[in-house]
């Protein structure tokens, strides 16, 4: 590149698009990106990032082709060689690397700290509220069945980063949100025999329930010593219309072998002062709250009450959601065991396709806002020629259209496989008298997408072929997929979801809900839990995956994207 020196202390700043350099650029001005011959390299490779454009000197030469490093008489003939640094979008300021780094081997790792933003959303805490909070020693320190080691404790101070892949180049990218990490403290702020723990399921079932419930009991009885559980029965009506079941490790010890919930779930019933009173009047100091968005909602309001009349109560939320469609978590539990159950029906739709003259199998599976399932079951059969998500919008007559599109498939293969998840294309459906209803749950009623595809399908065909054969297959597995025990893999989560959430009660956090981001489980405030949505990001590489194993078009408009084109 070419430089023009300006004497920066031990360094040297890039103050014009041409500076001096070792070919080893830093950042200096503490608040635009760093860029480090790593990541030089990648700009290389793509030859254009964003505005950045790149022309490389013989030193970034060697970088791009991973050559060994050059010797210290190449780097100072590097130091003659030039080449443009255009980076208009950004307007970065880059400093050379100091003595102290050329003197070392140019293929050691460095660490160079990003000037980020960095922000912590704390969870709250019992001690927020309740002043004094005696301390008590974990009674996992003198378990006779467990002995910690060393690093098995957490600190307040132990957190999780909210983002591991950002972009470099892109200063907005750089704040950093934490959360607490979840996992046992040292010090506690309930002793075993303190402890009256209360468990409820709300909403619609899913695979795991049982498993989550088997998990708390379990642990709170072997690891914390607390003999005080019990379970609501029949959601959040449960608290103020029937009598506490006394749990123990035997009477749950196979509940999760079965689907559904043992402890019964409802939707609606919930009425705050009615649940918080008998919180209050039963003694209870830790109540566990599994549900979905709407479940977590009304767990952000008891927390919210039980703070007010400041009583000595944790409010834990584990999220409960087939959809997958809970925010900031990585996934929710009983997931991966519906994919891979409406994998299964996918994959009888496509036989039974296969197996006729122009078969077109036709799968709906569940997916109210977020079309996850129907991507995943896409993904892991390799048996679909079209998956139709609510997230994106998709028409039936015309060119490029998805009535075309079935009749090239069936053209080209003899049969076609179309999978539609529950909440897609309801707005092409003529609305019916029963879509302007709400569950119990307060939820819109949806007019079935399957029975009305599966219709437009079968009149389509008889009007355009009407002497040729045909054979729709509709499968609509919807309760099938929820109403199974959890497999091996969603068990294990449930597992360390359960333990995560009760170690984070012992230790006095309250409101809050316990979830994996980036793979760790961490503590998160439930209102912000209760008011996110994790939709599929037609953006993201996952959705251009499906595209392309589907080899499936976006169903533009030709005018619609002619005025893109133009747009262009």
């Amino acid at each position: 590149m070419e430089f023009s020196s300006a004497a920066c202390s031990t360094r040297t700043r890039f103050c014009s698009p041409k500076t001096k350099s070792e070919g080893l650029l830093r950042h200096d001005c503490g608040a635009c990106p760093i860029v480090t011959p790593w990541q030089l390299s990648y700009a290389l490779r793509n030859r254009s990032y964003h505005n950045l454009q790149v022309c490389p000197s013989p030193l970034e030469t060697w970088l791009h082709r991973s050559q060994p490093a050059p010797s210290r008489a190449d780097l100072g003939n590097a130091e003659n060689s030039h080449s443009e640094f255009e980076n208009s979008h950004l307007g970065s300021k880059l400093t050379t690397l100091n003595q102290n780094y050329s003197n070392r081997h140019i293929d050691e790792p460095q660490v160079v700290p990003l000037p980020s933003q960095q922000q912590i959303l704390s969870t709250p805490h019992l001690s927020d509220y309740i002043d004094p909070l005696p301390d008590s020693v974990n009674p996992l320190l003198h378990s006779r069945y467990f002995h910690p080691t060393e690093g098995f404790w957490l600190s307040d101070s132990d957190m999780v980063a909210q983002n591991i892949a950002v972009d470099i180049l892109d200063p907005s990218s750089h704040t950093q949100t934490f959360f607490h990490r979840a996992g046992p403290r040292y010090h506690v702020k309930f002793t075993s025999d303190e402890v009256r723990a209360a468990i409820v399921t709300c909403g619609g079932i899913c695979p795991g329930l049982n498993s989550v419930i088997r998990e708390i009991v379990d642990a709170l009885w072997y690891q914390y010593g607390v003999k005080q559980i019990y379970g609501i029965e029949g959601g959040y009506r449960g608290f103020y219309s029937s009598e506490p079941i006394p749990l123990d490790p035997r009477k749950v010890d196979h509940w999760h072998n079965y689907g559904g919930t043992k402890l019964g779930t409802s939707r609606g019933g919930f009425y705050l002062k009615k649940i918080v009173d008998a919180i209050e009047s039963q003694g209870f100091n830790q109540v566990y709250i599994i549900g979905g968005d709407g479940t977590m909602k009304g767990a952000v309001a008891i927390f919210e009450e039980v703070r007010k009349r400041k009583l000595k109560v944790c409010v834990v939320g584990l999220p409960k959601t087939v959809d997958n469609d809970v925010g900031i978590i990585d996934r929710s539990f009983g997931f991966q065991t519906a994919v891979e159950k409406a994998r299964e029906a996918v994959s009888a739709a496509h036989v039974e396709a296969e197996s006729t003259p122009n078969g077109l199998g036709l799968v709906k599976l569940m997916g109210r806002n977020a079309g996850h399932i129907a991507v995943h079951a896409t993904l892991g059969s390799r048996d679909v020629d079209c998956c139709l998500i609510p997230e994106v919008a998709f028409f039936m007559e015309g060119q490029g259209g998805l009535l075309d599109f079935v009749q090239q498939r069936l053209a080209e293969n003899g049969h076609c496989v179309l999978v539609v998840a529950e909440g897609a294309g309801q707005e092409l459906i003529k609305k019916s008298s029963s879509s302007s209803e709400k569950d119990m749950s307060g939820n819109p009623t949806f007019d079935d997408i399957g029975l009305w595809l599966g219709k437009t399908l079968k009149d389509w065909w008889k009007s355009k072929h009407p002497n040729e054969l045909f054979a729709l297959k509709y499968i609509d597995p919807t309760y099938m997929i929820r109403a199974v025990p959890s497999n091996a893999t969603d068990t294990a989560y449930c597992t360390l979801l359960s333990h995560s959430a009760l170690h984070g009660a012992m230790a006095g956090y309250t409101g809050f809900v316990a979830g994996p981001i980036n793979g760790r489980f961490c503590y998160i405030p439930l209102d912000l839990v209760a008011n996110s949505k994790h939709l599929v990001d037609v953006d993201n590489l996952t959705w251009a995956w499906v595209k392309s194993v589907n080899n499936q078009p976006d169903f533009i408009r030709k005018e619609q994207s002619e005025q893109e084109e133009c747009v262009q």
